[in-house]
C-alpha cells in the first residue's frame, strides 16, 4: 500500500514539472513578448503636460485659450487629419474655437419595413475641452495653476484616440473628435450641437465626454441623467455597459492595474429635477460638455476621476489624498490643479515591474526601478476602451462585414435530404 502511494505521487509531481516546464517555456517565448492593449506609450500624457506647461492660464475667450487651440490644431494636422475650426463669441464679442475632426465611418446595414437591407450613418461623437479654469491674474502668487486635470488630462486622451483611430479600419460610426472651446461653462459644446442639423442630431447614436481624469481617486463612466426614464434606462446606458466589458475582457488591471467604477453610491434624491426620487446610480449630476447632448435625450457616456463613494452628495469629491484637501479634496477648478502638485504625487517608481495575464499568472517580470504614470495609464486605457467600444458596432444595423459573414453563414447551411440507396419507409 506504502510502495503504491509513493509510485501515485512520483507520478503526479512527474506530470506536474512537466506542466510547468511547458509553461515556463512558454513564458520563455512568445508570452514574455505579448503586446499588451493600449501600449501606446507616453504621447497622450507627454502632450497633455506640454498643453499645461505651455498655456497654463487658458481660460475660456483669452487669448491663451486661443493659443492653445491653435496647437491642438497643427498637432491634429501632424497626424495627417483634416480639422474643421468652428468659432463662436460670448456677450461680449469674444470669440473662442471648437476643433472637430470628422472620420467617415463605412456606414451600417439596416433592414426596412420590406425587408431590404438598406446602409444607415450612425455618428459617435467624442469630446473633451481644452480651456482652463483660471486666468493668469486671477492666480494669488506662491500657487503653480496648470489646469493639467481640467482639462489637459482630458485633451491628451482625445489626442491618443485621434493619433489610434486609423488603426480601426472597419468601423461603421462617423466619429467626430471635438475638443470644445470654452468648456468650463459648456458654451463650445452648446454652440456645437446647436450647429448640427436635425438629421445630424438624429444620426448621433452617442456622445463620450472626457472630462478631468487625472486628480481623483477613481475613474467612472457615466450615464446621462435622461436614463433615469426607466422606459428607455437600457437603452440610453448602451453604450455605458460596451466600454464596462471592454475594460472587463481585456487584460487593462491586470497589465497596468487600471480599473473603471460604477457610481454604485445609491442615494435617494431627485436627481434631475423632475419631481421622482432616482437612485443616484450609473449617472452623474456634476455638468460637462456631456450635458446639452443629455438634456437633448442623446446617449451619453461621462468620464470622470471623482470619488462618488459618499452617503451624501453634499460631501462628494473628487479625491480623499490627505496631499490634496487644501479645497476640500477638490482639484479640477481650484489652485492647486497643476502638474507640479500632482505629478510628485502620481508619477511613482517601483523597485520592478511584473505583468501578469488576466488568471494572475506572471507574464514577466523586471527588477529594474519602473516609473508608474497615472495620467499616461488613465489616458491610454480610456482612449483604447473608447476606440474599442466604437468596434461593438450600432444599435440600429450591422456592419457590412458582419453582413458578408451573415451571407456566407446561410450559403453554408446544407439541407439533409435522404439518399438514393436509403430504404423508403412505405406508410
Amino acid at each position: 500500500m506504502k510502495n503504491s502511494f509513493i509510485y501515485k505521487l512520483t507520478s503526479i509531481i512527474c506530470v506536474f514539472a512537466l506542466v510547468l516546464t511547458v509553461f515556463v517555456g512558454c513564458l520563455d517565448g512568445d508570452s514574455k513578448n505579448a503586446v499588451y492593449p493600449a501600449a501606446y506609450g507616453s504621447y497622450g500624457a507627454d502632450f497633455a503636460r506640454e498643453l499645461a506647461e505651455s498655456y497654463p492660464f487658458r481660460k475660456a475667450f483669452t487669448e491663451q485659450e486661443r493659443e492653445a487651440g491653435e496647437m491642438i490644431k497643427s498637432e491634429l494636422e501632424e497626424l495627417g487629419l483634416t480639422v474643421e475650426v468652428q468659432s463662436f463669441t460670448n456677450a461680449e464679442g469674444a470669440s473662442s474655437q471648437n476643433y472637430i475632426v470628422n472620420i467617415p465611418g463605412q456606414g451600417f446595414l439596416a433592414v426596412d419595413d420590406d425587408g431590404n437591407y438598406n446602409t444607415i450613418k450612425k455618428t459617435i461623437v467624442i469630446g473633451a475641452h481644452y480651456d482652463s479654469f483660471f486666468a493668469q491674474e486671477e492666480i494669488p502668487e506662491g500657487y503653480t495653476y496648470d489646469g493639467i486635470d481640467d482639462n489637459a488630462s482630458g485633451v491628451g486622451c482625445l489626442m491618443t484616440i485621434a493619433s489610434q483611430i486609423s488603426n480601426y479600419n472597419n468601423l461603421g460610426f462617423d466619429v467626430e473628435l471635438v475638443f470644445f472651446g470654452a468648456g468650463s461653462i459648456q458654451a463650445g459644446s452648446i454652440y456645437y450641437y446647436n450647429s448640427l442639423t436635425n438629421a445630424e442630431t438624429s444620426s448621433v447614436e452617442c456622445m463620450f465626454c472626457i472630462d478631468g481624469i487625472y486628480a481623483g481617486d477613481k475613474l467612472y463612466a457615466n450615464a446621462g441623467l435622461n436614463s433615469l426614464d426607466l422606459s428607455q434606462k437600457y437603452q440610453m446606458r448602451k453604450k455605458l455597459y460596451q466600454v464596462y466589458d471592454v475594460v472587463y475582457d481585456n487584460p487593462l488591471y491586470s497589465g497596468y492595474e487600471f480599473s473603471l467604477y460604477y457610481n454604485e453610491c445609491g442615494i435617494i434624491a431627485d436627481l434631475n429635477g423632475d419631481g421622482i426620487e432616482d437612485v443616484y446610480r450609473e449617472v452623474s449630476i456634476r455638468v460637462s460638455d456631456h450635458t446639452v447632448f443629455d438634456n437633448a435625450g442623446v446617449p451619453v457616456v461621462y468620464f470622470d476621476s471623482y470619488d462618488y463613494f459618499f452617503d451624501e452628495i453634499s460631501k462628494m469629491k473628487e479625491t480623499k489624498n490627505l496631499n490634496l484637501q487644501e479645497f476640500g479634496g477638490q482639484v479640477g477648478g481650484t489652485l492647486i490643479d497643476s502638474s507640479t502638485v500632482l505629478d510628485p504625487i502620481f508619477v511613482t517608481t517601483t523597485d520592478g515591474l511584473q505583468i501578469t495575464d488576466a488568471e494572475g499568472e506572471t507574464l514577466s517580470a523586471t527588477s529594474e526601478p519602473t516609473v508608474v504614470d497615472r495620467l499616461q495609464v488613465r489616458i491610454n486605457c480610456l482612449a483604447y476602451s473608447i476606440l474599442e467600444t466604437l468596434e461593438k458596432g450600432s444599435d440600429y444595423g450591422i456592419t457590412f462585414e458582419e453582413y458578408d459573414a451573415l451571407m456566407q453563414q446561410t450559403s453554408n447551411r446544407v439541407t439533409t435530404t435522404p439518399s438514393d440507396d436509403e430504404d423508403e419507409v412505405e406508410g
